[in-house]
């Protein structure tokens, strides 16, 4: 079937889904006014989801409670850029730095953070080999560098199912699983950027499994609770 979603998909979403795709599996099925890229044979509604979690939010709020719902998300675990000419050759290439693996899907939670307690919903990161292609130098357009490109599915790595706060609190790290910490402790401890903590914090507070517990100068200190 070649729906409107097949149309505006593009090579990552698509090659998702198709790693995604089981015997059975029904694509592109519109279920009242919304179309879901795959649905399973046991009857859950699988969303490939590249970008930003905010778009879903209409599709969750009406589906949700009636249907079992899987959000599936790549990030790069290894990521190649490559600098490709009009003629499809490639001119340069370059591996970017460490990425910061699953927690880097709490990037796209932040639109509704609450739904990880929903009993009905499964957010599954895929972790990824990628390719990311893009014109030979970045285009400047009224004073703003645009350098998008294009993301290609190389191979999946591996996956994380998140099927409850207790799996989200399970990616802090140990060592800050039995004693208050700082966000900026927590982004060392991760090796990922401060928004990034700040943001997995937000998730985890949302959900109730970390909690204020004092300060360390200006910085709230955090600590986890059984969930």
């Amino acid at each position: 079937m070649t729906g409107i979603g097949v149309l505006r998909e593009g090579p990552l979403h698509a090659s998702i889904k198709d790693w995604c795709a089981r015997p059975g599996d029904r694509a592109e099925v519109r279920i009242e006014r919304w179309v879901i890229d795959l649905v399973r044979a046991d009857g859950e509604l699988v969303e490939v989801q590249t970008g930003g979690f905010g778009p879903l939010g209409p599709k969750l709020d009406a589906l949700l409670d009636g249907h079992r719902m899987r959000i599936v998300h790549p990030v790069p675990a290894e990521r190649r850029i490559l600098r490709v000419d009009d003629d499809g050759e490639v001119v340069r290439e370059r591996r970017s730095p460490r990425m910061p693996g699953a927690i880097a899907v709490f990037d796209k939670l932040v639109a509704f953070p609450s739904l990880l307690a929903h009993p009905h919903l499964t957010v599954e990161v895929l972790l990824c080999r990628e390719d990311h292609i893009r014109a030979p130098e970045p285009v400047v357009l009224r004073r703003r560098r645009r350098d998008p490109g294009q993301r290609r599915l190389v191979e999946v790595l591996d996956s994380v199912e998140l099927r409850s706060p207790g799996d989200a609190l399970a990616l802090l790290p140990e060592s800050l699983r039995d004693e208050p910490f700082t966000t900026r402790e927590l982004a060392r401890a991760l090796r990922c950027g401060l928004v990034l903590a700040q943001r997995f914090v937000y998730c985890l507070r949302a959900v109730e499994v970390i909690a204020v517990t004092g300060m360390r100068g200006r910085a709230p200190l955090y600590e986890a609770v059984a969930p």
